[in-house]
């Protein structure tokens, strides 16, 4: 964590939040099954609270009728922003650079964050049960199991800020309809910066330089860092500007002010650039983030946990996006106990914190595959898959997105999704374990989004007779059924990055068939069922197209998805394709890379290769991620100089078999450029 002096910290963490109250919420479960459906999002329904506008000072003004009540008229999103921003005297560059970090001014359907955060300003109601933690299943480290120690909930662990209603007391607009109506939610966020100000001692006004401390204390948390990491990235957005169409289409407009200095209150000065401690982070300086190490020690058993730790530098080929199904401080508690898993990062809904608790020349037991632990990096994110439609806030992915670019030029690992991927993109290691690997990030983390603030944005290829494509939806238009999300079996409608997978061009066909997953029944649309989807920026061979569908090699199978002309789910892509090499009815597929058993030397138990269930036929072509040399990272005990890396003879190439990524061979398979004839 960037420090301050000892009294400068304790000023700026006791002007930050003050605590509020948790009550316990529901659950959710998986259930039914339904064809999909593109639903065109509807603006969100006001609430039928009639009340008076804030005044200056975020005090009602009583008298004054709302000309935004429920049978008015609804004013444009930027409107809003701007009658807010003249209401409670707030700069309206301000109150739309901080809406943009918070939400990118999307209204979300009144549906909650992952932060129980509402609306384009990000309300948080407090009184909402964060959650409680769903993490695990697969075997810790991939080859041998370890108990999940049931997750209690820690009453030390501080509540969210309930902005939510102290919005509706500055403004007296009843929560619901805070909830509810992004005007409503905007004049809450505005009310709620101008008692910020006041707060602090400070008058409302047009000038966005004095706004600095205001801005710091909006996200609501008590963490010095974290809270000017995100008031610099809100005035960085002023300054660059920005524009985009929100999730229910309306056009939003922020002008650049390229010179704006904000007036950094004293205790807040200097805090993001002072150095680095020798055992601090492994951060870029831009983000708020502290050294939070997880537990490594010997249990009674004569086992250990949670990680391996590891001498010297550490060949890292991935960058895993998990998603921890719970609060942030659930998570991060699990990092303390020995007895459970270990990941490298974990990132704070809210305000985009990071807590590192592994080295990176650490392997953490996240991925529950040890080939792709013993070459990762894992990063859990506070959330949750399908909590009802929950979303992730802009300020956590750009504080991952940060981390994630520093990591990669760090260790040399490509962005693009044959590096940088999901959980979900795992691969089993035996055919027993296909069906137990998890499904997080999920369909509703935006990889294009994401991809975008690292720089590296999906955008295919011009290259004339392309013959891969990559999957590539607009994320708000793209909005396909699933089911699942809550005991009523329907997910509510939001933007995607996942495409269904049909048998034949045609959305009343089965879905494509999972063997793996499915090994007796067929593929459904639940929300955590991956056996017949394509994700944002995943590249697949071409096999066919016809009309509004366009055909994939996917899993052994043809496997079509609805791509029309006029609303393309995705653009077509250069690269490489492996084919079995001629003569070769078929080859196998692997879960892991590994050496052949000479390779082993005395000492080092061989680790036996087993192919998975499905097969890669003749005729057939699929993507190529990477090609490497077999290795095995030998660990197992607590003195890190015993571990031994086996180095094989054997290359493998890591391909784009279906949801996950696997490997085959480099000897069965023929490579085939994006020039080559078939």
């Amino acid at each position: 964590m960037r420090r301050l002096p000892g009294i400068a910290v304790v000023a700026l963490v006791a002007a930050l939040a003050p605590p509020t109250t948790v009550a316990p919420g529901g659950g959710r479960t998986e259930s039914g099954q339904a064809p999909p459906a593109r639903t065109a999002r509807t603006h969100g329904t006001p609430g039928s609270g009639q009340t008076a506008f804030g005044g200056p000072y975020g005090t009602p003004d009583s008298g004054q009728t709302d000309p935004a009540g429920p049978y008015a008229r609804p004013e444009s999103r930027q409107a809003a922003f701007a009658r807010a921003a003249r209401t409670y005297g707030v700069p309206e560059s301000v109150l739309l650079a901080v809406s943009y970090l918070e939400s990118r001014w999307d209204a979300n359907d009144g549906l909650p964050s992952v932060s129980a955060g509402y609306g384009p300003m990000h309300l948080v109601d407090g009184r909402i049960d964060p959650g409680r933690h769903r993490h695990g299943g697969e075997d810790p480290r991939g080859d041998e199991s370890r108990p999940h120690p049931p997750v209690v909930p820690d009453p030390a662990a501080a509540p969210p800020e309930d902005t939510l209603h102290r919005a509706a007391e500055l403004t007296g607009i009843a929560p619901g309809r805070l909830r509810r109506d992004p005007a409503a939610n905007i004049r809450g966020g505005a009310a709620l910066l101008a008692d910020h100000q006041r707060r602090i001692g400070e008058r409302p006004g047009t000038d966005p330089a004095r706004w600095y401390g205001a801005v710091a204390r909006y996200p609501g948390t008590a963490d010095s860092g974290a809270a000017t990491s995100f008031a610099d990235e809100v005035y960085a957005t002023i300054r660059t500007g920005a524009a985009r169409v929100t999730d229910d289409g309306e056009r939003v407009v922020l002008p650049a002010i390229p010179a704006l200095s904000p007036r950094r209150p004293p205790a807040a000065s200097g805090l993001l650039r002072a150095p680095a401690l020798a055992a601090g982070p492994d951060c870029p300086p831009s983000v708020s983030c502290e050294w939070m190490p997880a537990a490594y020690r010997r249990l009674k058993n004569g086992d250990y946990g949670n990680h391996d730790r590891y001498d010297g530098p550490r060949r890292i080929d991935y960058i895993v996006i998990h998603d921890g199904e719970s609060s942030y401080d659930a998570i991060t508690r699990l990092t303390r106990n020995p007895t459970y898993l270990s990941w490298h990062f974990t990132l704070r809904s809210s305000d985009g914190h990071i807590a590192q608790h592994l080295r990176g020349s650490d392997i953490g037991w996240h991925a529950g595959n040890w080939y792709v632990n013993s070459r990762s990096i894992g990063l859990e994110h506070e959330g949750y898959l399908a909590r009802g439609g929950a979303w992730y806030t802009e300020a956590m992915y750009r504080s991952s997105a940060a981390l994630v670019a520093h990591l990669a030029r760090k260790y040399d690992v490509p962005l693009n999704r044959a590096h940088i991927i999901g959980h979900d993109n795992v691969p089993g290691t035996t055919p027993e374990g296909v069906r137990d690997m998890h499904q997080d990030p999920g369909p509703y983390w935006d990889w294009a989004h994401y991809f975008e603030l690292l720089g590296s944005p999906l955008t295919g290829s011009a290259a004339p007779g392309a013959r891969s494509v990559l999957i590539r939806p607009d994320y708000a238009l793209n909005q396909p059924r699933f089911t699942g999300c809550a005991k009523s079996g329907d997910c509510p409608p939001q933007g995607a990055a996942s495409v269904w997978l049909y048998s034949r061009p045609s959305e009343q066909a089965p879905l494509v068939k999972d063997i793996g997953k499915h090994p007796k029944g067929a593929s459904t649309y639940g929300v955590y069922d991956h056996a017949a989807r394509a994700s944002t920026g995943q590249r697949y061979a071409l096999a066919e197209r016809r009309g509004d569908w366009t055909a994939i090699w996917y899993l052994g199978q043809k496997a079509w998805f609805h791509d029309p002309e006029t609303a393309r789910t995705s653009v077509p892509a250069a690269g490489r394709l492996v084919t079995p090499r001629p003569g070769r009815a078929s080859v196998k597929v692997y879960g892991r890379a590994y050496p052949e058993a000479s390779a082993y030397p005395r000492g080092v138990p061989r680790q036996e290769l087993i192919p998975l269930q499905y097969s890669f036929p003749a005729g057939q072509f699929y993507s190529l991620g990477m090609t490497s040399r077999a290795t095995y990272l030998r660990a197992g005990a607590l003195d890190p100089s015993r571990d031994r890396v086996v180095r094989g003879d054997v290359r493998y190439r890591q391909i784009q078999f279906g949801h996950r990524i696997m490997f085959v061979r480099a000897a069965d398979v023929k490579v085939i450029s994006q020039e080559d004839p078939r």
